[in-house]
């Protein structure tokens, strides 16, 4: 008998990069199409801050790196984890960790891709959005949880609030949810209140509905709810069929403005109207419950959606579509756990979308237990390749059963965004493919066996589709039971319970494994007995037959009695799996009276493992429990596993692990709480299990760095030390305040491909910084490095930094790029107008950049408040000793265009990406706005406007033909933020037709750079005549320039004069005291595309 050992918590790690290295922000999922991989994607802000909900800030700059961390007040001391797991750059503060390992906090409330997706960043602008569960009453931690925030919504069924909280309140409501590292009294579960998308004349026949159509079965009586983007119930086929309505969405109304919620509701219940028939929906006479979840761009919060849940309930309805979900994380998450109560308590059947993302990748909430979770097929039942397949992230059977989704005709919502994009075809009808399709083919055929059957509840329901499914050549993890089949469904008075039989995991090595048996249970629903005749099939986890016995039935037949039940034993022998492990399936197939019922069953034949015991020990010499330890696989069976060490207090914990090769990474703490006397980080890159294996990590091997810089008058602010590993493609990083906090050893042998780097920074007096790190190759983790930089070793970079107005703070980050890392710090902040010496190291190859930012104030914790941006661009070598001088934020702002910045077209969008305010050194940049209209015309006809100052976060969309087109925006700041150039107008004009299959066009587009030069306060000396350089640049640039007029206006644009171009320059007298100039250029290329640019208030004489 082999004894208990807790398994990990496993979750699936793909390949890791060293911290802070580009994370690469993913994009949200969207019904438009999205641009290739080549189009422009800089971020025009020179970073950006993401606000965790313990209230630190973690900097991150164009390229999706981490690159500073700005600590909430109080929380200095405590030491920051910066990792890379499954494409996702995670920064956990260390009073989080263990909060987070034990599933109490949602790691996305710390995942800085996810949390910097725009659709995020859209949906928490105005705070963090949080779940907070509770335990019983809780009264007092929903009084805290309040206090913190606004309430959004009570979540009566889930016991929980949905709170969202100021930026700058959030160490509150993390002071409300926790208690010196633990949960706080009552606190259950603290969750992301995070965002979900939106994921017939033929396939309406080919699940059978028109059968029961003709027995008259047609869904009448019935209520389905669509929880959706809303509902077109003006379109002909719907106007009929929506009864209630109500949105929960950020939209302004309960109508589909995006055009999925009025598809996927005709395909569920439309009448066909306006089609004579043709378009007819899979139950045509059930009603149609509408509540929007998802706004007019798609997406929604998790909130949003479990309130339209609870709504769809008080409805009376007795189907809910959700045609949308998002990644699924390890154990339940609020959506999974509303479907599971709502099913039990009110007998709700959830049909839900898989997801669209292929293998192994079945999103949440369609992962929840009780969800009738639907994959997509085609017009002959095969499985389309974007259908998401299981197990589940928890190793569930999923999905439950496939459906049509490919080529789906359906209502158009008109004038949407889908509708704009796809196009009708024929007029009131789309034709879309997806997950998102299939669902409500399996909730229209669940409302017509409602019909049939009034009292049936979900599992009821459930059984009969699934059951009744037409089985194709797949397996369970892709198909589930099959394809359904309503016609067959109808007829269908023998169900299973459960509808899948799941054996969970049977432990290697199966060379003694014991048959297990799982009873299935038949339910006669019907009034006379049924004998069924019984047969099992099984697959290996090739694909393959299984070996004979491998599933096995306790009888080939039984007689189910009417009203009653009758089971069979259904047994799994992994024994006989031979040397192959993994997922083995099978179908059990019960036929007779008329009706054949298909059950999936599923066990995991696990892949040699072993037990890995760890032990901690503390710097006293005794077992510690407090320890954070991670095991990275990286190779063998391991490859791409991760596993949390659960925390025990004898501080010894045994773990289950494929064989293989894994990077061990642990923290020994004093005082998880206060982290008073730091951290002790032991790592063992190459843990190679091959066999029951033990690991000591003992914190009193660790030693701590000694690292300064020439200047004993310094003080640091900073230290990091990471770590990257080659053979793992794996590196975490750590950071404190001082090198003296964070104390290092190795564990295990010497390995090759091992980088350690060491970065911080250190400010002296209140202009001046040295900013050093040292990199090196090294055998094993180096804990007591020594390195004493010399004054030899810097450069000296005088930073000359500009004042948009008066009475402002500003601050420079730097950022370092070492060959295969990048170092991080931390933006000081100073008055301006004034100027910053970098002393910057230049050892080990490293290359320096700089991002500037202008401060408009503070927030309560004192946390500056950015209101400009700008950024030094690529960063370049400094030489040692040698002297540089910069300058940010000084006139004359205006528009800069490049081979990274301009207008361009993909498809049938077109977007402008061009930094309108670049300072006059020429770093691209932005800042706050007033107001701003961008407008594009085709062949002189307005095709739209928008609010998009070139940032390129939003497309206008055109015909494919060949026109010309004029695109202008203007764009205006306060002279709080800035004085100089308070308004910038632009317009372009050019000839574009749809570019080459996944080409990006870049369009003509010229702009004038004026060169002027002004104090650090963007004033000049009155009166003086000056020659102020003009550079053009974009399509006209060079050669290419066919004619550059130039204006004057000295009353802020009222009237100008024309000013002659000699040689690229201008002559300008400059402006009165208090008094400004304004600039404007028109420019034609020799191709006659014309451009012209207008800057107001340019600079102020003085």
């Amino acid at each position: 008998m082999r004894r208990q050992v807790k398994r990990a918590c496993a979750a699936t790690v793909a390949t890791a990069a060293a911290v802070a290295l580009a994370a690469g922000m993913t994009s949200p999922a969207s019904a438009k199409t999205e641009r290739p991989s080549t189009a422009p994607r800089t971020q025009l802000t020179s970073k950006h801050r993401i606000t965790l909900i313990t209230g630190d800030r973690v900097l991150v700059d164009s390229k999706g790196r981490v690159v500073g961390l700005e600590r909430a007040k109080g929380r200095e001391h405590i030491p920051v984890q910066i990792r890379k797991e499954a494409g996702h750059t995670l920064v956990v503060p260390a009073d989080a960790v263990r909060l987070v390992a034990a599933g109490k906090v949602d790691q996305r409330l710390f995942d800085i891709t996810e949390l910097g997706t725009s659709a995020t960043r859209k949906s928490q602008a105005r705070g963090l959005k949080v779940i907070v569960g509770y335990q019983g009453a809780a009264t007092a931690a929903k009084a805290g949880v309040r206090d913190a925030g606004t309430l959004r919504r009570t979540l009566t069924s889930l016991n929980a609030d949905a709170v969202q909280t100021p930026q700058k309140r959030t160490p509150e409501l993390w002071d409300a949810v926790t208690d010196g590292g633990r949960a706080a009294s009552g606190i259950a579960h603290v969750w992301l209140d995070g965002t979900r998308r939106a994921s017939l004349d033929k396939s309406v026949p080919q699940i059978g509905a028109p059968k029961a159509w003709a027995k008259g079965y047609t869904g009448k009586g019935v209520k389905i709810a669509v929880l959706d983007t809303g509902v077109d119930a003006t379109h002909p086929d719907l106007k009929t069929q929506v009864i209630a309505s109500k949105n929960f969405s950020a939209a302004a109304d309960a109508t589909d403005h995006f055009g999925h919620g009025t598809h996927v509701a005709s395909i569920a219940a439309g009448t066909g109207a306006k089609s004579n028939g043709k378009y007819k929906g899979v139950a045509p006479d059930a009603k149609i419950l509408n509540g929007k979840v998802l706004d007019d761009e798609g997406g929604g919060d998790d909130s949003g959606i479990l309130a339209g849940m609870e709504w769809a309930a008080e409805q009376g309805a007795d189907v809910v579509n959700l045609s949308l979900g998002g990644q699924d994380t390890p154990g339940i998450d609020p959506l999974e756990a509303e479907v599971n109560k709502l099913s039990e308590q009110k007998g709700i059947l959830f049909a839900i979308a898989a997801g669209n993302s292929g293998p192994e990748s079945v999103g949440s909430p369609g992962s929840a237990e009780d969800a009738l979770t639907v994959g997509a097929v085609d017009g002959k039942d095969k499985l389309a390749d974007f259908s998401s397949t299981g197990p589940t992230v928890d190793g569930a059977l999923k999905p439950d059963v496939t459906a049509p989704g490919v080529d789906i005709t359906a209502a158009a919502a008109k004038g949407s965004v889908i509708d704009q994009e796809v196009g009708e075809n024929p007029p009131g009808y789309l034709t879309l493919s997806g997950t998102s399709m299939a669902t409500p083919h399996v909730a229209g055929a669940a409302a017509i066996l409602k019909q049939e059957h009034p009292d049936w509840k979900f599992s009821e329901l459930k059984g009969a589709l699934t059951g009744s499914a037409k089985g194709g050549k797949y397996t369970p993890f892709q198909q589930g039971s099959g394809r359904i089949a309503v016609d067959k469904a109808i007829t269908q008075s023998v169900i299973a319970d459960p509808v899948s039989v799941g054996f969970g995991v049977q432990q290697w090595p199966h060379t003694d494994d014991k048959p297990v048996t799982r009873q299935l249970t038949y339910r006669n629903l019907g009034t006379k007995d049924v004998t069924l005749s019984l047969a099992v099939t099984a697959t290996n986890p090739k694909g393959q037959a299984a070996p004979a016995g491998f599933f096995t039935l306790g009888a080939t037949k039984v007689t189910v009695p009417a009203g009653g039940k009758a089971s069979v034993g259904v047994t799994v022998n992994t024994k006989l799996g031979g040397t192959l492990d993994g997922a083995y399936s099978a179908y059990v197939t019960a036929s007779g009276g008329g009706q054949s019922v298909r059950t999936a069953a599923a066990v995991q034949r696990e892949v040699e493992s072993y037990d890995v015991r760890i032990k901690h020990i503390g710097r006293d010499g005794k077992p510690t429990g407090d320890y954070n330890t991670v095991l990275f696989g990286y190779s063998g069976l391991a490859e791409g596993r991760g596993y949390q060490v659960s925390v025990d207090a004898s501080g010894t914990t045994t773990m289950r692990v494929p064989k293989g090769k894994y990077l061990l990474d642990a923290w020994i703490a004093k005082d998880f709480v206060t982290f008073e006397g730091g951290v002790d980080w032991l790592v063992q890159p190459s843990l190679n299990v091959t066999k029951d294996t033990s690991v000591t990590i003992d914190a009193r091997r660790t030693k701590a760095a000694d690292i300064t810089v020439p200047d004993a008058g310094a003080k640091q602010q900073l230290a990091v030390i990471d770590y990257y590993y080659d053979a793992a493609g794996i590196g975490l990083g750590l950071g404190l305040q001082s090198f003296a906090d964070v104390r290092m050893a190795p564990l295990g042998g010497e390995v090759p491909g091992l980088q350690q780097t060491w970065s911080g920074q250190w400010t002296k007096g209140a202009g001046a910084e040295y900013d050093a790190a040292t990199t090196a190759k090294v055998r094993k983790i180096t804990g007591d490095k020594v390195r004493h930089f010399k004054a030899s070793e810097f450069a000296t970079v005088k930073n000359n930094l500009g004042s948009g107005a008066p009475g402002k703070t500003g601050a420079l980050t730097p950022i370092g790029e070492l060959p295969g890392d990048v170092v991080i710090a931390g933006p000081v902040e100073q008055t301006l107008p004034g100027t910053r010496t970098m002393y910057v190291s230049t050892v080990d190859k490293i290359k320096w950049s700089f991002d500037f930012e202008q401060y408009k104030g503070h927030d309560a914790d004192g946390l500056p408040i950015p209101e400009a941006y700008y950024t030094l661009g690529p960063a370049q070598l400094f030489k040692a000793g040698q002297k540089y001088t910069k300058t940010f934020n000084t006139a004359v702002f205006g528009p800069h265009l490049s081979t990274d910045f301009g207008l361009f077209r993909y498809g049938n969008s077109i977007y402008g990406f061009v930094p309108l305010f670049t300072d006059g050194a020429g770093h691209a940049g932005s800042s706050d706005f007033t107001s701003v209209k961008t407008t594009l015309y085709r062949n002189g006809t307005e095709i739209g406007s928008n609010d998009d100052p070139l940032f390129g976060n939003k497309d206008f969309t055109v015909p494919a033909g060949q026109a010309d087109y004029k695109l202008t925006t203007s764009v205006r700041r306060a002279a709080g933020v800035a004085g100089a150039s308070t308004r910038v107008d632009a317009s372009f004009t050019f000839r574009s037709k749809k570019p080459a299959a996944d080409d990006v066009a870049t369009l003509a587009a010229s702009t004038a750079r004026f060169k002027a030069v002004t104090g650090l306060d963007n004033k000049v000396e009155a009166g003086r005549t000056v020659t102020v350089p003009v550079a053009v640049e974009g399509a006209a640039k060079g050669r290419n320039l066919k004619s550059l007029t130039v204006y004057v206006s000295y009353d802020s644009g009222r009237t100008w004069k024309k000013v002659s171009v000699t040689g690229g320059k201008i002559k300008v007298k400059n402006p009165a005291k208090g008094a400004s100039v304004s600039f404007r250029a028109n420019i034609t290329d020799k191709k006659d595309n014309k451009s012209s640019v207008t800057i107001y208030d340019a600079y102020y004489g003085k």
